[in-house]
């Protein structure tokens, strides 16, 4: 899901700082240890329909994992990176670390009565979701800054921890964690149980998604890499050393920002990514890029009625949050890309159904 960015940080960065959690339990891996399996063993990828998508991921895994294969990828160079939102969960209407920080604000004006009279804090107080969605990029910056920084990490991981275990969405009325899509669940699964790491690469915050990416995915948090702010190094009264989140950009991860920062963060190129917009191209790009077998897929949302329809690619509605607009369609056909069609690809969404 990418977005513009602004003057120090970009929505889809400090906001970014804005989107991410979790949810169900984590597939159990019954897989064995390359696609051959036991007879008694249960298929891979159940939530899949057979077709030729599903049928990529088993290609890959076979031609990567089999020593016999010129495709054969030694363990160690295993590795495969995953978007979150709208590619891992839900993104619509909105990413779930912007609801956290709008969440924040009362709690915030509460210390801060003085916050109650100023914008874009006394509209977001007011409850009203169409003010608030009128709010400009440079407000929603304001929240993000005033929400996510300024705190010891700890307490910062602890207040997430806190509010991501109650929240809830208001279409389905569950927690944001349990809605992940199992179908990719069981992806991560399958591609752990044959050698390969997995890690989440998001536009969204950093710290933000460390905090349930292994009890919602079984990723742990050493392998989430996302848009990162600053931290500053200090010590309390009682002298115990401590960081402070501060509001400085150090990694955009989006778009371009997002091989840079598996450079960075990762040091290898993927040999599989999964992403679902404009902001996950030139992950995919670079995955494909590598010599090789080679895999990226993206997610097309494009099922309503279980879920939601947006593009503006193959005529579906345009949004704002997570576009997939036509261009990125033809470069997925062009450079030989795998398409999820949610609609056609999986037997079932969500865990719960």
């Amino acid at each position: 899901m990418s977005t513009s960015g602004s003057k120090d940080m970009s929505r889809r960065h400090v906001l970014g700082a804005l989107a991410a959690l979790p949810t169900l339990p984590i597939l159990p891996v019954l897989f064995g240890a390359s696609v051959a399996r036991a007879d008694d063993a249960p298929p891979p990828l159940p939530s899949w329909n057979d077709g030729p998508t599903k049928q990529a991921i088993l290609d890959f895994i076979h031609a990567t994992t089999d020593p016999s294969s010129k495709d054969f990828v030694p363990a160690e160079e295993r590795i495969a990176t995953f978007d979150q939102d709208g590619t891992l969960w839900v993104e619509q209407p909105i990413y779930t670390q912007i609801i956290y920080c709008l969440a924040r604000v009362p709690v915030l004006a509460k210390a801060n009565p003085h916050l109650a009279k100023v914008e874009p804090f006394r509209t977001v107080l007011t409850g009203d979701f169409e003010k608030i969605a009128k709010l400009s990029l440079r407000d929603f910056e304001t929240i993000a800054v005033a929400t996510l920084t300024g705190m010891d990490v700890e307490a910062f991981a602890a207040e997430v921890k806190a509010w991501i275990a109650e929240a809830r969405d208001h279409r389905w009325k569950k927690l944001y964690t349990e809605l992940t899509y199992q179908p990719m669940q069981e992806v991560l699964a399958f591609f752990r149980a044959n050698g390969f790491k997995t890690f989440i690469v998001t536009g969204g915050g950093q710290d933000f998604v460390r905090v349930y990416s292994q009890r919602v995915y079984g990723i742990p948090p050493e392998q989430v890499v996302g848009s990162a702010l600053g931290t500053k190094f200090g010590y309390d009264k009682a002298g115990r050393p401590f960081l402070t989140k501060e509001p400085k950009l150090l990694l955009n991860d989006d778009n371009a920002g997002k091989p840079e920062g598996i450079h960075l963060e990762i040091g290898r190129r993927p040999h599989a990514a999964f992403g679902n917009s404009t902001g996950d191209r030139q992950m995919l790009e670079y995955a494909k890029a590598g010599d090789g077998a080679r895999l990226s897929m993206i997610v097309l949302h494009d099922d309503a009625s279980r879920e939601y329809a947006y593009g503006p690619a193959r005529g579906l509605p345009d949004t704002r949050v997570g576009r997939f607009p036509q261009e990125l369609d033809d470069e997925a056909k062009k450079g030989g890309w795998f398409i999820i069609s949610m609609k056609d690809d999986w037997k079932r969404i969500f865990a719960f159904e």
